[in-house]
């Protein structure tokens, strides 16, 4: 081990040192992402990817998944994985006269993390395309070389940084075409059949597949193709799960204030309290007792909610419109960074997002010329329960009302006993609230009235409405919110021959406008929207769709680009220090999505 380091040691000093020169010098720091390149190799990579995904063949489109899935599991179980377990000093805090051309980290050397991340990328755009190493090996090296060059790594880390990132990029894409042939022929075997082979996604005649064609809203969910989106839905569903649970038990992030004060609460259950109804308190007893006061017992059952959310809506939409549409708006979802974080973090916006949905989904049932009185109870039941969270809740009896009076054969039901029942259950259900609040001299409205700016004058500004939009914008993802506000507008001419689009209208639309209108008077937090979002998503993903039969070609690349911002975002927000590092400099603190759940330890305790 001496004579390898001593070995280590001269190599280093030999390409920090003795190849100085003043080309290298301006070259090497570039190479590794200093001078303000990386921001700008990261966006060409983002064009890059978007490029594949939404112009390019089927091969282009896999190689382009396959190297995001290696490179971001290799970096994540691989490589962070072994710097941690060695923690090797970097050359710079152990060897005299470095020449520092980035600066020094105190975090671990070996293996390098550029270089793993090259040659896997290297390995797998050769698998897919044996010519690209001509291109992508040189690159690889010459990255590798400047972590050596700039005195950021050993030479022996960027050897085994390369060696590591071309196995488990090798290795990862045979599990992937093991996986494929293993899980495809049983679960996708009409896809199975027109692919079998990932490295040569190419139809019988030799070329590339076209983009899917979109399929009637009226197939039958149990068909084959439409069973094989619903399959895929389901395995997303359980990988998102899966996912947050292990990113919560990770430890990543502290409680926030509300969490903290709201665990709180839950060691002192009541009917009520001070600001919020008992549901959040309860939730969180329940998640505590499962598996003690911990940040995961606290957050437990967030993304079980989301799972149980994702699922309503999947089977829901795939007897409505379609399970290839269904599985998209999953994805949508998925890349809404308001959703996304939403979905770890055990507020009381996930439950009453949950109920809300469920009682969208009852209640168009129930609006059906044959709807049920069991639909009815179910959809006092979600909106009962859903106040029993949050209060927000409640305006689910004014959407219900915009719908009935835009849609009159629904107004049949009003002659029935199935919605008033459905509104004595929800009566029923703000019992606990009224109660408490009677015997603490209703000071819930009182706080809710100063929340809302009630007790002054009103002057209208624009200044609260131009936060609002901006929040909205950010959190909704750009894209789609931009997307949905479009479709709402844009699918008013088909209303009377789409009841389905209008009541997603009715449901999510009115929230959103509501609050919107409001903002001119005070300020309007982000999440307040939170129950709107889903219904004005399916409402255009439905008309995006629409596009695409009518033969439009935006629908599909502005899709795609939605979904690759989104899932950036929702990662950058997930680990906000990829945002410093990007930038070249730390996050301020004030600047950091994630301050809400970061230095509140103490509190927490």
């Amino acid at each position: 081990m001496h004579w390898l380091q001593s070995l280590d040691t001269g190599l280093f000093y030999l390409v920090n040192h003795s190849l100085s020169n003043p080309l290298f010098d301006w070259l090497m720091p570039r190479l590794s992402g200093g001078e303000g390149v990386m921001r700008w190799f990261v966006l060409a990579v983002v064009i890059l990817a978007l490029g594949a995904l939404c112009f390019g063949n089927a091969r282009a489109r896999l190689c382009t998944v396959t190297m995001l899935i290696v490179s971001l599991a290799g970096n994540v179980f691989v490589v962070n994985v072994i710097k941690h377990a060695l923690h090797r000093p970097r050359p710079c805090l152990t060897l005299p006269d470095v020449i520092e051309r980035l600066g020094c980290t105190s975090s671990g050397s070996m293996p390098s993390a550029h270089a793993a991340n090259w040659f896997a990328a290297t390995m797998v755009a050769f698998l897919f395309y044996r010519k690209s190493w001509r291109f992508m090996l040189p690159l690889a090296l010459a990255v590798s070389f400047s972590r050596v060059y700039n005195g950021v790594h050993w030479p022996s880390d960027v050897l085994a940084g390369a060696i590591l990132g071309a196995g488990y990029a090798a290795g990862g894409t045979i599990a992937l075409q093991a996986l494929w042939n293993g899980i495809g022929k049983k679960w996708f075997p009409l896809w199975h059949a027109r692919r079998p082979s990932l490295l040569n996604a190419e139809d019988g005649n030799g070329k590339a597949e076209p983009p899917n064609s979109a399929r009637p809203a009226t197939d039958n969910p149990q068909s084959s193709a439409e069973s094989h989106w619903l399959r895929l839905g389901y395995l997303l569903i359980f990988a998102l799960l899966l996912g947050r649970w292990v990113y919560l038990a990770g430890g990543a992030i502290e409680l926030s204030q509300d969490e903290a004060y709201q665990w709180l609460w839950s060691k002192h259950l009541a009917l009520s309290y001070y600001s919020k109804p008992p549901g959040i308190a309860l939730i969180q007893f329940v998640g505590t007792h499962l598996f003690g006061d911990t940040e995961f017992g606290v957050r437990f059952f967030s993304p079980l909610f989301a799972a149980i959310l994702s699922l309503l809506l999947l089977r829901f939409l795939a007897r409505e419109i379609g399970a290839r549409l269904s599985f998209w708006l999953l994805v949508v979802a998925t890349a809404t960074p308001l959703l996304g974080v939403g979905a770890m973090l055990m507020t009381i916006d996930p439950p009453l997002v949950l109920c809300w949905t469920w009682a969208m989904i009852a209640g168009w049932r129930a609006v059906q010329p044959n709807g049920k009185i069991r639909d009815w109870l179910v959809v006092g039941l979600a909106t009962g329960l859903g106040f029993l969270c949050k209060y927000t809740a409640a305006l689910m009896i004014p959407c219900w009302a915009i719908f009935l009076i835009l849609w009159p054969p629904a107004r049949i039901h009003l002659r029935k006993a199935g919605p008033w029942l459905a509104v004595l259950i929800f009566g029923v259900c703000t019992l606990p609230v009224i109660v408490w609040n009677a015997q603490h001299g209703w000071i819930t409205v009182q706080h809710v009235a100063n929340d809302a700016g009630m007790q002054g004058r009103w002057h209208p500004t624009l200044r609260y409405f131009w936060d609002f939009v901006f929040q909205e914008f950010a959190l909704w993802n750009p894209i789609f919110f931009v997307g949905a506000l479009g479709a709402m507008i844009g699918f008013w001419k088909f209303r009377h021959q789409r009841p389905l689009w209008l009541y997603f209208f009715c449901l999510g639309a009115p929230v959103f406008l509501g609050h919107w209108l409001f903002s001119f008077h005070s300020r309007v937090l982000p999440n307040w929207t939170a129950v709107s979002i889903l219904p004005m998503f399916c409402l255009m993903v439905v008309f995006w769709d629409e596009k695409i039969r009518a033969g439009q070609w935006w629908p599909r690349p502005v899709f795609a680009a939605g979904v690759t911002l989104g899932i950036l975002a929702v990662v950058l927000m997930c680990q906000s220090n990829l945002i410093g590092r990007l930038a070249g400099a730390p996050l301020p603190g004030e600047k950091d999505p994630l301050r809400r759940v970061r230095g509140w330890d103490a509190e927490a305790k």
